[in-house]
C-alpha cells in the first residue's frame, strides 16, 4: 500500500460514521501520475465533501503534499457507487 493511499484512508475513516465502508482504489496512470478513488457509505458522502467542497479540497491538498514527497502527481476522486 502506498503512503498516499494510507494517508487518504486514515483521513477518510476519521471523518465518517461508517469507517468499515471506506475503500481506496489506486489506479496507476503512468510514470509519475496516480489516481486514488475514495468510496464511502452514501450517508457519509456529505461528511467527506463538506460545505461547498471544503473538506474534499483539504483532503486533496494533504494527499498532494504527501505525493510531492515521492515526486508524484496524485488525483483524488470521490466516487459514489
Amino acid at each position: 500500500m502506498s503512503f498516499m493511499k494510507e494517508v487518504l484512508e486514515i483521513i477518510a475513516k476519521s471523518l465518517v460514521e461508517f469507517p468499515d465502508q471506506v475503500s481506496v482504489t489506486e489506479i496507476d496512470n503512468g510514470e509519475s501520475s496516480l489516481t486514488l478513488e475514495l468510496r464511502v457509505a452514501d450517508s457519509d458522502m456529505g461528511k467527506v465533501i463538506g460545505k461547498q467542497g471544503r473538506i474534499a479540497k483539504a483532503i486533496r491538498a494533504v494527499v498532494k503534499a504527501a505525493a510531492s514527497r515521492e515526486n508524484k502527481r496524485v488525483t483524488v476522486d470521490i466516487v459514489q457507487d
